[in-house]
């Protein structure tokens, strides 16, 4: 099964017709929430957004930021074990409302592939005990010649679901894509665009360039590509949950229906305050 979402809602409001999560899940089954990566959010807030949403709907949560080693300076909680404690306990809606399709890891750039990253992966993912989690690598080093099987091979063993990028192949910054599912029932693949010259930001003195990194429009031609890509991949896993991130431009809705479209998916969730017939009768 194929299904296809947005890295967050409000970023186009303009093509779907409005900025709340109930809109939203009109046009796409999936989304992806970043909130979670700059805090580690209330119960309530995923309590409402499953409230909002149609009972089929799933949530892809992006892991707090102290847990993949983006945070600057210290994380406001007593030890590492408190704060995925506070991280975990914090989707107790979703996981109840069974809306929580992952959690992803996406690691910085500067995550190389050691033994002590090695290391704290394995931490990681006892720490996430039974809870689905993706993994996605910024650094070119877990997939260069030699490392390649044995990632994929780590990620199988492990049991982390593969995040799978397309991407600007900008040095040791960014990966390839490769095109292994690690986890037999779910697969991520996420479009991050193919902006070059704005991926790094190399030479810039603000974080403008962050605005423009995910400025891309794909193709039609690419999008075919991709269209064989995910046929593929479905060969080897159950689910595969498709993101499209290069949101800069409001380029991410579009793109994802004409994906649909040439894959001949068609979805269309409740409308925002719909009634249920039978509930109505409860």
């Amino acid at each position: 099964m194929l299904l296809f979402g947005l890295s967050g809602w409000k970023h186009h409001a303009a093509v779907i017709g409005g900025e709340k999560l109930s809109e939203y899940s009109v046009h796409f089954p999936i989304v992806e929430s970043e909130s979670s990566f700059y805090a580690v959010q209330p119960m309530r807030n995923y309590e409402k957004w499953a409230n909002e949403t149609p009972p089929d709907f799933g949530f892809v949560i992006k892991a707090y930021q102290g847990m993949t080693g983006h945070l600057r300076g210290k994380h406001p909680f007593a030890d590492t074990a408190a704060m995925f404690e506070a991280f975990i306990g914090s989707l107790a809606p979703l996981i109840a409302a069974k809306k929580l399709k992952m959690v992803l890891f996406q690691y910085p750039p500067w995550f190389e592939c050691n033994r002590r990253n090695v290391d704290a992966l394995r931490y990681t993912k006892d720490k996430m005990g039974d809870l689905p989690v993706a993994l996605e690598f910024r650094h070119q080093s877990w997939f260069a010649v030699g490392m390649r099987d044995k990632t994929l091979q780590f990620m199988e063993r492990e049991g982390w679901i593969h995040s799978i990028c397309d991407e600007p192949q900008a040095g040791q910054g960014s990966v390839p894509t490769v095109l292994h599912a690690t986890h037999p029932d779910l697969t991520l693949v996420r479009f991050h665009g193919r902006n070059l010259s704005g991926w790094s930001g190399e030479g810039k003195e603000d974080e403008s360039w962050r605005d423009v990194r995910y400025l891309y429009r794909y193709s039609m031609e690419e999008l075919a590509e991709w269209k064989a890509n995910l046929l593929a991949l479905q060969k080897a896993t159950k689910e595969i949950c498709v993101i499209f991130n290069n949101n800069s431009g409001k380029d991410a809705a579009p793109n994802a229906k004409e994906l649909m479209r040439l894959l001949g998916i068609e979805y269309r969730g409740e409308a925002p305050g719909q009634i249920n017939l039978f509930d109505s009768m409860l």
